[in-house]
């Protein structure tokens, strides 16, 4: 039977699937959490504020959330086997590659592994917040050839993150911007990975399985990467100057540069990118240093007059990172455990209301042929 469609290279504009988890309204310039405005969360509540959104459906009470948070702290702790299993990779493994890896061997360890109900997949999903970025700050390590850092449970959650990864303490500035940025990251619609972990959730797998999916998918450099990119550019360029040579060489050259545009902020500034400047700018002050704040304006100007192109979320975080001292290896994999909440959402919802994702094609191959 012939079928009949529009094709839609990449699915651009298509709508793939109904939900109650987010949505870009870009005429509104919002992104849309659970009714919520995201920007606003960021501005307002935090991390652990948007899980609890995410993840039950409502903004958490504070004794709620302190109670989430004594969950997570208990859940830190990795297996044994997992550090081994970490410690044994080639020391030229991607931060990504590691990550995905600890996340599928994670699986095995879950009690409840089979469990698709929401409450089951909530108690995973917890799991694997609290354990993702224990992976993160330790697989580096372990690549580096580094004792692995212990969780300080006396911190925060989003300050235990930040300190397991740089081996360092920061002040309330620096834990507030690095908490703002994982809300800023914690969910975005329908993303390549998270309709990777849907696609896989609707085979009826697990959380892991549709989550380490998603790692996969974040790695890909049309995906993820584009903040390490940015630092990687901003760091060659060096000075303001030599930035804006550096931008338009790559633009004379035809070459992408990566931090700008969007599949969906088009003709607009990414909301998150808006969020993550005012952050720069108030780290930059806090240290009376605006090199990087220059530089990166300075940029932004020259991509809107030349291509009008405007900077995505993963421009303005990666200075961010930088100045947090957060080695640029991790931008993506924090990325990923920031998205970890969202996903899971994503995930519960599918099994919720499943069915398997089947699309068809436009065949342009030949027939008729005979052997």
């Amino acid at each position: 039977m012939d079928i009949q469609g529009t094709y839609k290279p990449g699915l651009e504009g298509v709508i793939a699937s109904e939900t109650e988890v987010s949505y870009l309204d870009v005429e509104a310039e919002e992104i849309v959490i659970k009714g919520y405005d995201l920007i606003e969360l960021a501005e307002k509540k935090g991390y652990l504020d948007v899980v609890a959104l995410l993840l039950e459906d409502q903004l958490p009470s504070d004794t709620y959330k302190k109670i989430l948070e004594e969950r997570l702290k208990n859940d830190y702790g990795l297996p044994k086997a997992i550090l081994s299993i970490l410690k044994a990779l080639p020391k030229e493994t991607h931060p990504m590659d590691a990550l995905r890896t600890g996340m599928s061997a994670l699986s095995g360890f879950d009690p409840i592994l089979e469990e698709r109900t929401p409450e089951g997949n909530r108690e995973k999903a917890y799991r694997l917040l609290a354990k993702i970025p224990t992976i993160v700050a330790n697989s580096y390590h372990l690549l580096h050839d580094k004792t692995p850092l212990a969780p300080d449970v006396s911190l925060s959650f989003s300050s235990n993150f930040l300190y397991m990864m740089t081996g360092k303490y920061h002040g309330d500035l620096e834990s507030e911007v690095f908490d703002q940025s994982l809300v800023a990251y914690s969910e975005h619609e329908m993303p390549n990975s998270t309709f990777t972990a849907r696609v896989i959730a609707s085979t009826q797998a697990d959380i892991y399985g549709a989550l380490t999916g998603a790692v996969s998918s974040l790695k890909g450099h049309l995906h993820g990467g584009a903040n390490e990119a940015v630092m990687m550019m901003l760091l060659e360029a060096g000075t303001l100057e030599n930035f804006r040579k550096l931008l338009y060489e790559k633009l004379q050259s035809k070459e992408r540069i990566m931090g700008f545009g969007h599949r969906v902020y088009m003709r607009k500034m990414d909301p998150r990118a808006s969020l993550m400047k005012r952050a720069l700018k108030r780290l930059s002050d806090e240290r009376q240093d605006y090199r990087l704040l220059d530089m990166c304006i300075a940029g932004e100007e020259v991509m809107a007059n030349e291509k009008g192109l405007y900077p995505n979320l993963d421009y303005y975080a990666a200075p961010v990172y930088y100045l947090l001292g957060i080695p640029i290896e991790l931008y993506t994999p924090v990325f990923f455990a920031a998205r970890t909440a969202g996903l899971a959402a994503h995930v519960i919802e599918q099994h919720k209301n499943n069915r398997l994702f089947r699309p068809r094609v436009n065949y342009t191959g030949p027939r008729g042929l005979h052997p």
